[in-house]
């Protein structure tokens, strides 16, 4: 697919994505001047650069996760992503140096201790699309899937990979309206969401294709070990068991579209950045010439 330029689509970035991915894969070279390292910041400024060059975009934000423990989940189910070790201060230090450099090119940044960057995400595509607006969201984290509707498209940047709703199909073997249920199912390891013991991917993609959603899985329980599918007399006894997990699970896999980011057509549209801000932090963080010469060229 060509990159999507025109005035209705909206672009919606997983900062913290690839905050992460910029932190494992540049190497420790890169020092402020304080003589802090700086090797995410650097990685992710390269990305938003290159992005912002391909798409002109009129219309962005950028979401960050800055609900780690605090997140609504954890309310609902406190060991939601307890699996993962929480960043080390000098990448807490550099995530917040990364929402400077988005602020200064004038892009939204969406940040909040509450939600996570997939709630800010799906509540700002909601929120514009009553205004006529399509989505891209930059990521490429499958739980977007949920998202994405007609004439939405989700965007793996670092692979050049760009689908739309039926592409979901392709990937996981359900339709977007499905994700959050198919995930409630099988679980997702890496966010430490159980799903039903014994469930795994390919089983709930055959009991949604069968009954459509969650809730008509659990309600007709009794069919399932009529099935033609491995192990259906036994899948059925664990849904039984684990009902009330599933319907839990669900309430972490679904990601909340209300959130009041996106209340009017304007309110993800591209400002003007800041060019001494900017240079202050091209100092700062002591940006090679390149660098600054091609953040300058997007303000």
């Amino acid at each position: 697919m060509d990159t999507v330029t025109d005035s209705s689509v909206v672009h919606l970035v997983d900062g913290s994505l690839y905050v992460f991915r910029a932190w494992h894969s540049m190497p420790d070279e890169f020092h402020d001047r304080e003589g802090e390292s700086v090797n995410a910041v650097h990685g992710f400024t390269r990305f938003l650069c290159e992005l912002l060059e391909k798409t002109s975009a009129e219309h962005i934000a950028v979401a960050f996760d800055a609900s780690l423990t605090t997140s609504f989940r954890n309310a609902i189910y406190p060991a939601y992503k307890a699996n993962r070790e929480l960043p080390p201060p000098q990448l807490v230090r550099q995530f917040a140096l990364c929402r400077e450099i988005s602020a200064a090119l004038g892009l939204t940044v969406l940040n909040d201790h509450q939600y996570e960057a997939d709630d800010l995400i799906g509540s700002a595509l909601w929120g514009l699309r009553a205004h006529g607006f399509r989505g891209v969201i930059v990521s490429a984290d499958k739980d977007f899937g949920q998202l994405l509707g007609e004439g939405d498209e989700q965007w793996d940047f670092a692979r050049g990979m760009r689908w739309g709703a039926a592409g979901v199909f392709d990937r996981l073997g359900v339709h977007p309206h499905q994700v959050a249920d198919y995930l409630a199912l099988c679980g997702d390891a890496v966010d430490n969401i159980p799903g039903v013991p014994g469930v795994g991917a390919k089983t709930a993609a055959a009991l949604l294709a069968h009954f459509g959603d969650l809730d008509s899985v659990l309600e007709r329980i009794d069919e399932v070990p009529f099935l033609r599918i491995r192990g259906a007399a036994a899948c059925a006894v664990r849904l039984r068991e684990h009902a009330d997990q599933a319907r839990l699970c669900r309430r972490l896999t679904r990601i909340a579209l209300d959130i009041a980011v996106a209340e009017t057509a304007d309110a993800l549209i591209r400002r003007r950045g800041e060019a001494s801000t900017l240079d202050e932090l091209c100092e700062r963080l002591r940006f090679g010439p390149l660098t600054r010469s091609r953040l300058r060229a997007l303000i």
